[in-house]
């Protein structure tokens, strides 16, 4: 007896060899009905809210602020910009996906988020890595900090960073329009990611797998060993201090940015685990998921709001302005 599945409409290239569907369907949450992912929605756009009204904030504070106006919260205004951008690529469309069951989410639109999601990411471990030598060079070479990162070096690091994302993760799309998609067409997420998408097709993946692999290893890979190298010598040239105090006083300027690391790698790596040896559609790969992608533009705002005293103190004087 044969199965029914649901009919997704399909259209061809020019040619006809290869067939694309129309659209793609979104999943939720799995094991959990669409009552809970109706109330789940309510917290997902306070999420977004605070994402989206934190960073515009920090980004705002360090505009008009000049005395900000230097490499550590430039880099800062970077990081802010592209998890506002991130978390608008994919909270409403989850949101959406939440209250109103709607699923369908179409393939050339698919393929966009896709690429915006992985390109961004890659930006923002770029800036990770820029910031984390901003602090290397401030605690193991002061005297040499403002020579070192000068404001076009800055602006050139940004761009290098933005040039990255974009010039490695461009073949994407067009990598997974060279496939056919026969099979069922529901994304094991509540968006779109390359892995997932590839996994739909019924033709040969191998450079989408090798190509995949290897930008994950040269861009993510490369960053986080750099990162970890530069805490190395900011930790040895820190317990080479003799003021216990000024030691502190040290690191405690890198808290914050221990932070936004252990944000993003954290779950990064733990999503490439559960890849690896879990089912794709496991609760446990989805959720990871959705903390790899969610977590950091809600998180990075709140934890440089109150843990950096400039734009700590801005704030205050804002709400203390409104009160009055």
């Amino acid at each position: 007896m044969q199965t029914l599945q649901p009919l997704v409409p399909h259209i061809t290239t020019p040619n006809g060899s290869l067939a694309h569907p129309v659209h793609f369907l979104l999943v939720g949450i799995p094991g959990l009905g669409p009552n809970v992912h109706f109330w789940l929605a309510f917290p997902l756009c306070f999420m977004y809210a605070v994402a989206t009204l934190g960073n515009l904030a920090i980004i705002l504070i360090i505009r008009v602020e000049r005395r900000l106006h230097e490499p550590m919260y430039l880099f800062l205004a970077m990081l802010s910009t592209i998890d506002l951008v991130l978390s608008s690529v994919t909270m409403p469309k989850m949101a959406s996906l939440f209250l109103t069951g709607t699923q369908e989410i179409e393939f050339n639109i698919c393929l966009t988020q896709m690429f915006l999601i992985h390109a961004l990411s890659a930006m923002e471990s770029a800036v990770l890595l820029a910031m984390a030598f901003d602090r290397f060079v401030a605690i193991c070479y002061p005297l040499r900090h403002a020579s070192v990162l000068t404001g076009p070096t800055v602006v050139k690091i940004g761009l290098a960073s933005l040039a990255r994302g974009f010039v490695f993760f461009l073949p994407l799309p067009f990598l997974l329009k060279r496939l056919s998609y026969c099979r069922t067409h529901t994304v094991t997420h509540s968006f779109c990611l390359h892995q997932d998408i590839m996994k739909l097709s019924c033709t040969d993946t191998k450079v989408n797998v090798v190509y995949g692999l290897f930008i994950i290893l040269s861009v993510m890979g490369v960053d986080s060993l750099f990162i970890g190298f530069s805490y190395i010598l900011i930790l040895r040239a820190v317990l080479e201090l003799s003021s216990r105090g000024a030691a502190l006083k040290a690191f405690n300027t890198c808290i914050s940015h221990l932070c936004a690391v252990l944000v993003f790698y954290v779950p990064l790596i733990g999503l490439s685990v559960v890849h690896r040896l879990g089912s794709p559609t496991s609760l446990v790969h989805v959720v990871m998921a959705n903390i790899y992608l969610l977590l950091p533009p809600v998180v990075n705002p709140i934890v440089y709001g109150a843990k950096t005293k400039e734009i700590r103190s801005r704030i205050i004087s804002i709400f203390s302005q409104d009160g009055r």
